[in-house]
């Protein structure tokens, strides 16, 4: 294959790449547009000749980011993610990437591009009252669409992906905020006559997610053993509510319930029996643990609505319902329980995210590593200097 240069104008340059003829022995050539120096054209004709050359080269085309971002989310989103997740994707492309980046063409797509939208997103991304988004914010930009540009290229739409070569914003990690024995036990009275008692009691006692806790049914739990099977999440979206599988093959997982929570189980349900009876034809049971008076599922929002008036009243500082997860990996760490017993628990899928989720929790662990093999190690030599 062959090709040349020509010169735009300042800072431009045309690369003209001779194609094979098409079958009426025709003459075909595709041409590419490179602003910067005239070494810098030379470098991507290079390039392009050795794409040719190895099969890797993509055609131009005029579809632009917004188009394809579009077909992305018709063709893949919508059937491979949650719903849940479906909407968040598709509300980061419809209110940022496309008004962002949209009307840049698929071919022509550069890292500088990328980056000077993720910056602008940091100094005046905000469309309410003005200013800046979070680190964390766009950093969800940059995983949705590097996502997006990764399946462009195995569609062969694109030949790499420009997000590859942009650096996303350090996003400033959450301060944990977890509880103590003492707190806990604040928790759980002041929500005792509340409907929230119980997926309260399961987020500490087995650190279940909201939606795990929301879909559990009684046909998962094993009171005469005291353990309980993850088999599934309820999921809010604007659809309504739906039931979905675990994510990974971690997250269908069997956790063992603390004696206290069987008690409070049993407790539950002969109190869930009665409200049946006396609803009659007007209770719709599913069969779940955690329901609404009349059975029907809990709405997830409703917990995390409702659950900082419990903590208030319990006079606790701020926390948020997902915290009580981190809650019960803190304590069971705490204990000196291993890393990998927590992370089946959380159905993590790497023991390595278990360790880097709570990292805080390792300092004190390591102190008490070191005292209990200074022990150890004093009695080992006391006995053998007793010899």
């Amino acid at each position: 294959m062959k090709g040349h240069i020509r010169k735009r104008g300042k800072g431009a340059w045309s690369i003209v790449l001779e194609m094979p003829r098409g079958p009426d022995g025709s003459r075909r050539q595709k041409w590419h547009t490179v602003h910067g120096s005239k070494k810098d054209a030379e470098r991507e004709l290079a390039r392009l000749l050795h794409d040719l050359n190895t099969g890797g080269y993509v055609e131009p085309s005029r579809m632009t980011v917004g188009a394809y971002l579009e077909r992305w989310l018709a063709d893949y989103a919508r059937n491979s993610v949650s719903g849940k997740t479906f909407e968040r994707y598709e509300e980061i492309v419809r209110t940022s990437l496309i008004p962002g980046l949209g009307h840049i063409l698929m071919a022509k797509l550069q890292p500088m591009q990328i980056q000077a939208f993720y910056s602008e997103s940091l100094q005046n991304g905000r469309k309410d009252r003005g200013g800046g988004l979070s680190a964390q914010t766009v950093v969800h930009y940059h995983r949705v669409l590097r996502k997006a540009l990764h399946d462009a290229v195995r569609w062969q739409l694109i030949a790499r992906n420009p997000a590859d070569s942009v650096e996303p914003p350090r996003a400033v990690r959450r301060e944990m905020k977890v509880l103590d024995g003492e707190q806990v036990a604040q928790l759980l009275e002041a929500a005792r006559d509340s409907r929230h008692y119980v997926p309260i009691l399961l987020a500490v006692a087995t650190g279940l997610r909201r939606g795990e806790i929301l879909a559990l049914r009684w046909e998962d739990i094993d009171l005469g053993e005291g353990i309980l099977a993850v088999r599934r999440s309820l999921e809010q979206t604007r659809r309504g509510l739906s039931f979905k599988e675990p994510k990974t093959a971690k997250g269908r997982r069997t956790v063992v319930l603390p004696q206290m929570a069987v008690d409070e189980l049993r407790r539950h349900e002969e109190e869930q029996v009665v409200a049946k009876l006396l609803l009659g034809q007007g209770y719709h049971d599913q069969g779940l643990v955690c329901a609404e008076d009349d059975g029907r599922p809990i709405i997830p929002d409703h917990v995390t609505r409702d659950f900082p008036v419990l903590v208030r009243k319990a006079g606790l500082p701020p926390i948020r319902f997902h915290d009580l997860r981190h809650t019960h990996a803190t304590m069971l760490l705490r204990e000196g329980i291993h890393p990998k017993v927590v992370s089946e628990r959380l159905g993590h899928s790497t023991i390595g995210i278990t360790l880097d989720t709570y990292s805080h929790v390792l300092p004190s662990m390591q102190e008490e590593a070191a005292r209990r093999l200074d022990i150890a190690l004093r009695a080992a030599s006391s006995r053998n200097h007793g010899e």
